[in-house]
Parts: structure tokens; C-alpha cells; sequence
């Protein structure tokens, strides 16, 4: 019974998803929310505060677990390694007000689809509906599961077969009525927060409120001038903050509002067609394309006809995109798996732009509505920006635990200062103020915002640079950079393509190639219709738009493309017609109109159309794909005997190569328009090889070889041919030249044959000299996972060899990687998966696209750069405006500046922490403190100009071939940390000793400089009495005047002005201090001012600084002192510190070794001398996963929100 309860009282939302999330039932109790209001009196608000930031403590508070029916409130916890927890209230909505009748029962559903979401929602007896909203998305209570379900979409299982009968012909207005009920609005809908409302919100920021606290004390004890001094910088703070948000709000909502109102024509039951705002759609409704141009307002369907969309907003290219309507097919399986990897082919995305449509016959272009508002892939993204996930990094997380050892430092200097104070006989209002003081300076508060203000400098370089970054927490990630993934087609090389050659096939045999720039056409036949009709091109506005490679392919054949109907009427007036061009001869045909047509799938590889000759009744298909892909659907005798070899020919040259096929179809399937693609993609003839020119990028080159000499890693992750990837790889020194590639083969298991696995030299293929390979037959899984050698090798696979490995060969998988260069032929979600496997191995990875296919590894890697300009950009971290990999070096550095920045600032505010901590622990032994304005020159003039200058740094212009350090909680920075605090400690206790062991001290000092004669000091002519106020109530300045006030007041103020000196780094990762003018002048004027404050003897000065004259042979000894504290700090910095080979030499004589697991691998196979096994293969009996890690393995995260990446 105990396990059903839990089981109710708990469940997963989103499930199987990337943003699943754990749910707990609660109910509020009235006695509990009673005894938590008093605490709020008592506490003056702090304990909702705290459960302002922790709502969990909030829902624990106030109420009791219960089972997720009955509960009134819902605990959400991520099941990320963050495991955030949200509260959400659940909330009733009435449909009675729809005049729905109240007799209906379960076994009459409100609604058409008896099996849906939305009839399971409703309970029937009262006609409500349970919900919860969370990060804009409504999620119902279904009744019969006893679970939260996401509404606003079609269900998953749905079929083919589903999707025609019930939705084709439209909902019903109370269907309508009910579904926009429980779905809300279709609408994207980004308010823009009101000022005061983001004001309140970012004072209640943590930092924010234990700097208040801090700021009360102050003003309590009097440290006016200084408070103020602070209040203003954080009130600047603040504004430009909420100033920042408000602009990105704004135009995060203008960006989204144009598609919220969009008239659109949608189908009723009725048959009735109406126009309708695009806020009223609901998921089920039917959306007819009337042809006119249309910015989609949801996810869509297509069901009949078929169009074309501009897809930039999502995949950055403004390629036209065919869309082909949804099979109407009796497969009981869910139609996105009846349709697999390509399921978006039938898909109209919102934000899309729909620039022409194609009605089947008579018929309208109709799309069933998919998802609405928040849970449409624009919503989607734009949630992305709303919500970004946590940055988990080494540097964020050391940051925290540094604060808790400042924490524990700070209850230390607590319990010293109760006691000093208690034995002197101190009030308790003064022991508690002074113990305040003490936590505040130990813990600074100015600390969060000293750091963020390097990131801000970073960003600002970076968007000088043309980099554009929406996640500036990801700034410091990029200096821990150690592998660069870049895609090939548009990254590496240009976007054009240059058409050099076809290489037709006849018989089978390879004819002559034929070179267009010879300026010969090619004759009438079935390859110059392949290249005149096998594409995607359409006439938009009269100009030509397509993928640049059929624009070149096309423009090759110098025919016309037109949308004109041919006089025959059995010809679809909407059909593209190819015709040659004027100059052109005539050939046995006036022109080829395309009735229809399969778009190019990445998975699939391949595209074919069905042509038909005008004029005629003669139909043909095409195909153009992948030349290894189109061959298996040809007749075998139809394929030339020396095919791989000539392929291999122009793809080791770097050519990318395209295969062509076609087939005439017979009368009875010319005559039917209900193509299915396998009966016609099959027995074709193969007509030839079509070569086309991909150049390099004049930049590619010498970024790669940058990068290279910066040891950091590059690899290559494209969708084209393996060989060609490999060719680009060594011309643009991807691959060094005298490295070998091995290239990678893995087999799937078949029949009673095991998976295999081999390993060639690339060099090998083109040769005669067969070598037997060895077969060994192993249980690889149960090998030990041994480790990679960075040796004179180069992996190189395809993506369907990476599946199998990935499948089968999981334990080889990282010895693979670590070597992998080329990864070829890899469909998107493989992309995605292999920056993730990279991951595991503790690499930090970059990927790097154009915005193609990429925006899911993009997504997912450490720090995505997307070369596109779109609106995709808003799915990467960063954009560069310059279309080539200038930016990843510039990346790199500006993430190297700003890490090393970030440790500066931390280690240059806990010792100025340290410094005034240890100052005013020795001041409180004789119950004395530093006055207002002493303590204003050290915080404001001092503390605060250092931290908004050191920051200013630039990069340094040449990578270093090793990368700054990313633990705050290494040996190197705690040794600095602590040595520098020893030295304080030193001179302070120096100061302090020394100074009341002089002559002329004594504890009630004069106030007037009278040091030409020792002797002359009266000092019962003073009015101190140190004793009188010793029992006497708190005062509000608790300041007095005293040489040892006087003596440890420059010391610290200006060894504040070394460590910001010692530690504000230059080379390798940071331009040197003197570069940074900002800075170097501040610290002269600093020092300047501060020698000239220990010299002068200027009595209004004293008596502002609350200080007393000393002997000049005094203030020698502080100079002194203080020369012999640079020094020293200096030469530890330079000598121990920041010595590299030191540090290296402790290493290896401790035998540390990195604990990285990559590096692991890499030691380990270093000791194998059986790696890599060239020319040999192994066996292994197929390892079985499960179905849900196999589709993650091949899934698209890039616009799919329920689409899980592991």
C-alpha cells in the first residue's frame, strides 16, 4: 500500500523527454501556512525570503504530502544534475459557460477523438479541467493515467490513418471551443516586464540581499559616506542591468508579436472554410493554403497538396524546402515513426514562410494544426531564451565552495571578536554589531558583481569582434576549449559550389567526362533530363531559388523554369515546367514538366522526382543522391564494373560527387498519382557521376593550422562523402600530411553473422596488394575499456560505421575518439550524439556550422558558434556575422582572457577581504576600528575602481598551446591565495607590534604634528579616555584615533594596490598590465595619492582620515616595508606561482596524473602495442539496446522539444 501511495504521490512530466521532470503531489494546510505567515512577522520578511529562493522549503513549509489527484500544489524537480525545484499552483477551468451538456458521460466524449488527451481531461461530473502551467506550457491532468500531460498538441500515437479520418475534414466550434479552452491561445506571447517588476526581482537576487544587509550595518554604525558610495554603485549596478533585461525583452517580444496575429483559413466540419485569427487555431484544426505567401502561426500537418517553405527561421538557410503530404495509409504505427528520421518533410514549421503551393488535382492544399503556441518549434526556441539551463562549470561550482571556506574564516573572526569584546566588558549591541562587521568583510559582498563585470568587458570585445553571444555565462567555458568540431560544406569550404564535370555511364561503362566549361551541350537524352529536372528549384517572384548545388547543376543545362501550364490539361497547372532555352535546339519534347516529388532526405541521402514530357503521356523518375546510396537502387548490370574506383578517383581529389539513376514508368503506374516511393525508387538505370568543385575557404587553412599549434583538437563532422571529407581534411591541414588516416568499417549483424568491426589505411583502397586481414572473434564488450594514443594517426568513419560501434562496440567507442578526425556521412541527430560521446570524455568541445543540420549539436556542445545570421542563431550561444572559422580563434582567446580575468578578480577580492579582515581583528583587541572615510578610500576609491579596470585586458593575439587553469580549488591558486595572506598577516602584525614599541607611543596620541622635540608631547592635555566609553552604551562612530590605526591603514590600503598589481596577469592568456591604460594609470594615481597621504603632513587630512602625525622615520619604515612587500609578492607570483615548468616538475615527481578521462585512455593505449589493429577485424555477437537509446542515437534535437538527447 506504502509503494501505491508514493506512486500517486509521484510521477515523471515529460517523460522520455529532455526536459523531463520529476512531480510531487502536496496540499496546503491551513494551521501550517498560519505559523509560516508569523514567521515572516517575526523574521521581518527574511524567512520568505528564503523561500523566495528555495521554493521547495516553501512547499515543505506550508504544506503535506499527498497523492498528485488531490493536490492543490506541485513540486517540480529537474532530474538534470542542477536538480532545480519549481512550485506550481494547480488550477480549475470551467467549461460549462460553453453550453456543453451535463448529461454527457464517459461513453459519449466531448470531443470527436474519443482516445484523446483533451476527453480524458475533462471529469465529466462537473465539466472541469485540472492543470498546471510551467514555462509557458499548460499541462493537464489525465484522469485515466493519474499523470500531468503536456496540452497544445496532437497525440503521439496518432497513425497516418488517425490523422486523415478524424482531423482531414475539420473540428466541430464546440470542439474548437473546448480544445482552446484547455489549450489557451495560439500564440507566442513574450510580455515585456513592467521596470518595477524587474527591479523587485533582481533585488531579491541573493547577492543583492546579502549586500543590503550589509549596507543596514554600515549605516548603523555609522559609515555613512561609505554606504552611500556603495548604494550608488549598486543602484548603477542595477539600472544597467534591468536597462539590459528591458531591451532584451523588447526585442525578444517584437521578434515574436508579427506572428500572432495572422489571418489564416481553416476548415470546419461543415465543410465550411472561414478566416479566422491565428490565436483562435487549436491543435485538430485544418488549415487550408489558399497560395498566397504565409508566415505559419503553429506547427502543421500537411494531409494534401503539396508546397514550398522558406525554413531560415530554423535551419539558417533561405533554401526553399518541399514539403510532401502525409501518406493516407492503414500502418497501425504512430505516423512520426511510419515516417522516421524524416517525419519533417510533412511538417510546416511556425515561422516558416509557405512561398508557394501545389494543390493535388481539384483539391485544396489543406495541414492539420500539430502544436500551438508555446510547443511549436519557434515556441520552442524562444522558451530556449526564456528559460536557459544552468552553466555547470568547474570555475561556478569552486566559487561556492571558496565562499563557504570564506564563510568559515568569516565564524571564526566571529567567535575571536565575541570574545575580545565580552571580556572587555563590551555591550551586547556592540558585540553583535562589530560581529556583523567582521562576516561582511570576510564575505564580500561586491564579489558577484566584481566577476560579472569581466564577462560584460568579454562580451563587448566579442561583439566588436562580430561575435554575437545570447549566453554570456558560456564566455568563460570557452577558454577550457580543448576540441573544435566544425561541419564542412559552408564552414570549412564555401557555400558554391562550382560545377566541373558529368561522367556519363553507358552500358556499363564509364563514357568521357564531359566538362561544361568546354562549352559542348550535352545531347537530348535521359542525363540531361536528370540534370535539368532531379531538384528542388522553384520560381519565386520570377527568380530561380533552391539548394546552390541544383542552382549549379541546373544552370548547366541553360534551360528555363517556369510555372506556366502546357496547353495539355492532364498536366496539374501548378507543376514546374523545364524547357530548353531559347538558344537552345528543340529537342523530342517541348519541355518536362515535375508532377511529383520525394525531397532529399539527409538520412536517406537520396531525391528522386517523377517527370512527365509535355505534350505526352510519357512519365519517368529521377534519382540524385549519394553515389554509394544511388547504386542500390539500380540494376546491377547497369552499374559500370570500375564504379568504386572512379569514385574514389575525384573524391580523393576533393571533388563532391553525385551519383544520378533513372527508369521510364510503365503506363499503369504513370497513370496513378498515388506514388509510394519504394515501388518507384527501384530497378533503375544508373546514368552517371555529376563532379562538382567545393574550394576551401581562404581562411580555413591557416585557422586550422592555429588551432594545431595551440593543441587543441579539430575535427570534421559533415554529411558528405567520406572520401571527400578525408581529401578536404588533408588539403586544409586538418590531418597533418605525415599523419596516417585509418579508416574505420563496421557491419551490422545479419542472419546469424555477428557484427564486425576492421581497420584499413586510407592509403590502401586504391591498391592492388590484397592483404588478408586477420578475423579475431572476441567478446568485445567484455574487454576492459582500454585508452587512445594521440600517435601519428587519424580515425576517419562514416556515420552508418559510428551507429554500429556506437550499438555494438560500445568499449572500442573511446578509443576511437580520441583519434576520430573524419566523421562522414553523419545525419544530424549523429552529430548531436557524437558531441555528446566527445563529452563524456571530459573534452570541452566547440561545434562549429552554418547553421544546416547543425543547430542540435550546436545546442548541445560546450560552446555552439553558428556561422548564420537567422533567427537559428538565437539556438546557439554564439553567432559570428563573419561566415568563416575567423571567430574560433578569436573565441578561444577572449574565453582564455576572460577566464584568467575571472580568476584575477576572485583572488584579488578575497584578499582584499583577507587584508581588512585581518586589519580589523587586530584593531579589535584594543576595541578600536578603522573610521568612515578610512574605510571609504579602501572600498570606493580603491577596491571598486580596481575591480571595474583590471578587467580591461584584451586577449592576447597568439594561442598558447596549453589552456589557464579551471579550478579555483587547485594547489597553485590556494598556495597563492594563502601566501599572499601569510604576507599580510606579516606586515600587519609587524605594523602593529613594532609601532607601540617606538619612543614616542603611547595610546592617546596627539592630534597635531610636534615631532621636532620627542619630548615635548603632553599627553595628559588630550581629551581621550579609552576607558570611559569601554562600559558605556553603543556609539554610533566607534572609530578613534591611534597609531596603530595610523600605522595599519596604508599598509593595507596600499598592499590592496599590489595584489591588484601582482595579480592582474598578462601573457600568454591576457594582453601584458601596461596595455591596459585604464588600469596602469589607476594604480599610479592610487599609489601616488596613497605616498603622498603617508608623507604630507596636512592636519585637515588627519582629521578626516581620523589618523595622528608620526615620526618621518615612521613613515620610512612603511614605505619600506611596503617596497619589500611588492617585491616579494612579485617574485613569489613569478617564481612559484605562475612557473609552469615548476609545476610540471612537482607533477611528475608526485607521478600526478591528470584524472581526465580522456587522458586516461590516452596512457593506456599508449602501452598497447596491438593499437590501432590495421588490416584487421573484429567479431563480436550483436549487443542489444533498447529501443529508446537507439533513437536518441539518431534523433534531431534541433527543433523537436520532445525529442530526447542523453
Amino acid at each position: 500500500m506504502e509503494r501505491n501511495d508514493d506512486k500517486k504521490h509521484q510521477s515523471t512530466l515529460n517523460q522520455g523527454e529532455e526536459n523531463d521532470m520529476e512531480t510531487f503531489g502536496y496540499k496546503e494546510e491551513a494551521y501550517r501556512r498560519f505559523f509560516s505567515v508569523l514567521g515572516y512577522i517575526f523574521t521581518c520578511g527574511f524567512l520568505w525570503l528564503i523561500f523566495y529562493w528555495k521554493p521547495e522549503w516553501h512547499v515543505w513549509a506550508h504544506c503535506v504530502p499527498c497523492c498528485l489527484q488531490d493536490a492543490d500544489t506541485i513540486l517540480l524537480k529537474t532530474t538534470d544534475e542542477f536538480e532545480q525545484y519549481f512550485r506550481k499552483k494547480v488550477t480549475w477551468i470551467q467549461l460549462q459557460n460553453l453550453n456543453i451538456s451535463m448529461n454527457t458521460t464517459s461513453a459519449q466524449p466531448l470531443i470527436a477523438d474519443g482516445k484523446s488527451l483533451i476527453n480524458k481531461a475533462i471529469r465529466k461530473t462537473d465539466l472541469k479541467v485540472k492543470l498546471i502551467k510551467f514555462q509557458k506550457i499548460c499541462y493537464v491532468w489525465d484522469e485515466e493515467e493519474q499523470q500531468f500531460h503536456r496540452a497544445g498538441v496532437l497525440e503521439d500515437n496518432l497513425t497516418c490513418y488517425d490523422i486523415h479520418t478524424k482531423f482531414a475534414s475539420g473540428l466541430t466550434s464546440e470542439e474548437q471551443s473546448i480544445r482552446r479552452s484547455i489549450c489557451g491561445p495560439n500564440a507566442i506571447e513574450v510580455d515585456v516586464e513592467p521596470i518595477w517588476k524587474l527591479l523587485f526581482k533582481e533585488v531579491l537576487n541573493p547577492f543583492y540581499a546579502f549586500e543590503m544587509c550589509s549596507l543596514a550595518l554600515w549605516l548603523a554604525v555609522g559609515f555613512i559616506a561609505y554606504s552611500i558610495a556603495v548604494i550608488i554603485m549598486t543602484l548603477i549596478s542595477i539600472i544597467f542591468t534591468v536597462h539590459d533585461l528591458r531591451k532584451e525583452s523588447v526585442k525578444l517580444h517584437n521578434l515574436v508579436e508579427s506572428n500572432n496575429s495572422i489571418k489564416v483559413t481553416i476548415r470546419q466540419k461543415n465543410s465550411e472554410c472561414k478566416e479566422v485569427e491565428s490565436r483562435c487555431l487549436v491543435p485538430g484544426d485544418v488549415i487550408v493554403l489558399t497560395g498566397k505567401k504565409l508566415f505559419l502561426p503553429c506547427d502543421a500537418i500537411l494531409i494534401s497538396g503539396a508546397c514550398i517553405v522558406n525554413e531560415s527561421m530554423l535551419t539558417g538557410e533561405s533554401i526553399p524546402v518541399s514539403k510532401t503530404p502525409l501518406p493516407h495509409n492503414n500502418h497501425t504505427m504512430p505516423w512520426r515513426v511510419h515516417s522516421g528520421e524524416d517525419f519533417k518533410r510533412h511538417v510546416l514549421f511556425c515561422g516558416t514562410e509557405v512561398v508557394q503551393t501545389k494543390s493535388s488535382g481539384q483539391g485544396q492544399v489543406k495541414a492539420v494544426v500539430l502544436r500551438t503556441g508555446f510547443n511549436t518549434a519557434k515556441g520552442d526556441l524562444v522558451r530556449s531564451i526564456l528559460y536557459p539551463k544552468p552553466m555547470n562549470f568547474k570555475l561556478y561550482r569552486d566559487a561556492f565552495r571558496f565562499l563557504m571556506v570564506l564563510a568559515t574564516v568569516a565564524v571564526i573572526g566571529t567567535i575571536y571578536t565575541v570574545a575580545v569584546f565580552v571580556l572587555q566588558g563590551e555591550s551586547p549591541t556592540a558585540v553583535l554589531i562589530k560581529a556583523l562587521i567582521i562576516i561582511t568583510t570576510a564575505v564580500p559582498p561586491a564579489l558577484s558583481a566584481a566577476l560579472s563585470t569581466g564577462i560584460m568587458y568579454a562580451q563587448r570585445r566579442l561583439k566588436n569582434k562580430g561575435i554575437f553571444c545570447i549566453s554570456p555565462q558560456r564566455i568563460n567555458v570557452c577558454g577550457r576549449l580543448n576540441i573544435v568540431c566544425f561541419d564542412k560544406t559552408g564552414t570549412l569550404t564555401e557555400d558554391g559550389l562550382d560545377l566541373w564535370g558529368v561522367l556519363p555511364s553507358y552500358g556499363n561503362c564509364f563514357q568521357e567526362v564531359h566538362n561544361f566549361t568546354s562549352g559542348t551541350t550535352l545531347p537530348w537524352g535521359p542525363l540531361l533530363e536528370a540534370l535539368a529536372s532531379c531538384h528542388s528549384l522553384a520560381a519565386i517572384d520570377g527568380t530561380i531559388q533552391g539548394d546552390p548545388l541544383d542552382l549549379k547543376m541546373f544552370e548547366a543545362t541553360h534551360w528555363e523554369l517556369t510555372q506556366s501550364p502546357p496547353k495539355n490539361n492532364d498536366i496539374s497547372s501548378s507543376s514546374l515546367i523545364v524547357k530548353p532555352g531559347k538558344e537552345k535546339s528543340m529537342g523530342p519534347a517541348e519541355g518536362i514538366a515535375i508532377v511529383h516529388q520525394f525531397p532529399f532526405s539527409s538520412s536517406l541521402q537520396r531525391m528522386s522526382v517523377i517527370t512527365q514530357e509535355v505534350g505526352q503521356d510519357k512519365r519517368a523518375v529521377f534519382m540524385k543522391g549519394a553515389p554509394e546510396m544511388v547504386i542500390k537502387f539500380c540494376k546491377e548490370e547497369s552499374v559500370p564494373k570500375g564504379f568504386f574506383q572512379e569514385l574514389q578517383y575525384y573524391t580523393v581529389k576533393g571533388y563532391r560527387v553525385i551519383g544520378l539513376a533513372y527508369k521510364s514508368l510503365e503506363e499503369k503506374t504513370a497513370a496513378d498519382d498515388n506514388f509510394i516511393r519504394e515501388d518507384i525508387e527501384s530497378d533503375l538505370e544508373f546514368l552517371g557521376l555529376l563532379i562538382l568543385e567545393n574550394r576551401l575557404k581562404p581562411e580555413t587553412k591557416p585557422v586550422l593550422q592555429e588551432l594545431s599549434t595551440a593543441n587543441i583538437r579539430t575535427v570534421m563532422i559533415t554529411g558528405d562523402n567520406l572520401q571527400t571529407a578525408i581529401t578536404v581534411a588533408r588539403t586544409s591541414s586538418l590531418v597533418p600530411e605525415n599523419s596516417n588516416i585509418i579508416l574505420v568499417e563496421a557491419e551490422e549483424p545479419s542472419g546469424m553473422s555477428s557484427a564486425k568491426i576492421s581497420w584499413h589505411l586510407a592509403e590502401e583502397l586504391g591498391q592492388s596488394s590484397e592483404v588478408t586481414p586477420m578475423s579475431i572473434n572476441i567478446d568485445i564488450e567484455g574487454r576492459t575499456i582500454l585508452e587512445e594514443a594521440q600517435g601519428n594517426y587519424h580515425f576517419a568513419m562514416s556515420g552508418k560505421t559510428y551507429q554500429v560501434v556506437l550499438q555494438h562496440f560500445q568499449s572500442l567507442l573511446p578509443k576511437l575518439l580520441v583519434n576520430g578526425a573524419i566523421f562522414a556521412r553523419m545525419s544530424p541527430g549523429q552529430k548531436s550524439s557524437l558531441i555528446e560521446e566527445f563529452q563524456k570524455l571530459d573534452y570541452y568541445v566547440c561545434m562549429c556550422g552554418d547553421g544546416a543540420n547543425d543547430c542540435g549539436a550546436l545546442k548541445v556542445a560546450h560552446a555552439g558558434i553558428s556561422l548564420s545570421e537567422q533567427e537559428a542563431s538565437v539556438a546557439s550561444p554564439f553567432t559570428s556575422h563573419t561566415p568563416n572559422i575567423q571567430c574560433i580563434p578569436q573565441l578561444i582567446k577572449e574565453g582564455r582572457a576572460a577566464l584568467v580575468t575571472s580568476f584575477c578578480v576572485f583572488k584579488y577580492m578575497t584578499l582584499y577581504a583577507m587584508i581588512q579582515f585581518v586589519c580589523l581583528l587586530l584593531l579589535y583587541w584594543q576595541i578600536n576600528i578603522l573610521s568612515n572615510y578610512q574605510m571609504l578610500v579602501q572600498d570606493v576609491a580603491v577596491t571598486i575602481v580596481v575591480c571595474l579596470t583590471m578587467s580591461l585586458n584584451h586577449a592576447y593575439p597568439k594561442l598558447a598551446p596549453y589552456r589557464p587553469p579551471a579550478q579555483l580549488m587547485s594547489p597553485p591558486l590556494l598556495l597563492s591565495v594563502v601566501l599572499h595572506v601569510l604576507f599580510t598577516i606579516a606586515i600587519q602584525v609587524y605594523g602593529f607590534i613594532v609601532v607601540q614599541q617606538q619612543p614616542w607611543y603611547t595610546e592617546t596620541p596627539d592630534t597635531t604634528c610636534i615631532y621636532g622635540n620627542i619630548s615635548l608631547l603632553n599627553n595628559s592635555a588630550l581629551n581621550y579616555n579609552t576607558t570611559s566609553n569601554t562600559h558605556s552604551s553603543f556609539q554610533v562612530n566607534m572609530s578613534r584615533k591611534s597609531y596603530e590605526t595610523t600605522t595599519l591603514w596604508p599598509l593595507t590600503t596600499i598592499h590592496c594596490i599590489i595584489v591588484a598589481f601582482v595579480f592582474s596577469k598578462g601573457k600568454p592568456f591576457r594582453q601584458p598590465i601596461y596595455s591596459n591604460y585604464a588600469f596602469s594609470a589607476v594604480l599610479l594615481v592610487q599609489v601616488g595619492i596613497c605616498i603622498f597621504l603617508l608623507f604630507a603632513d596636512i592636519q585637515d587630512i588627519y582629521n578626516v582620515l581620523e589618523i595622528v602625525c608620526t615620526p618621518t622615520t615612521w613613515r620610512v619604515t612603511i614605505f619600506i616595508t611596503l617596497v619589500i612587500t611588492v617585491v616579494v609578492s612579485v617574485l613569489a607570483e613569478e617564481l612559484i606561482i605562475e612557473n609552469r615548468k615548476l609545476w610540471l616538475l612537482i607533477k611528475r615527481f608526485f607521478n600526478y596524473k591528470s584524472r581526465s578521462h580522456y587522458r586516461k585512455i590516452i596512457r593506456e593505449v599508449e602501452k598497447d602495442q596491438n593499437w590501432p589493429p590495421i588490416n584487421k577485424t573484429y567479431c563480436t555477437k550483436p549487443v542489444i539496446r533498447h529501443t529508446k537509446e537507439k533513437s536518441e542515437v539518431y534523433s534531431n534535437p534541433a527543433y523537436e522539444h520532445n525529442e530526447t538527447l542523453k
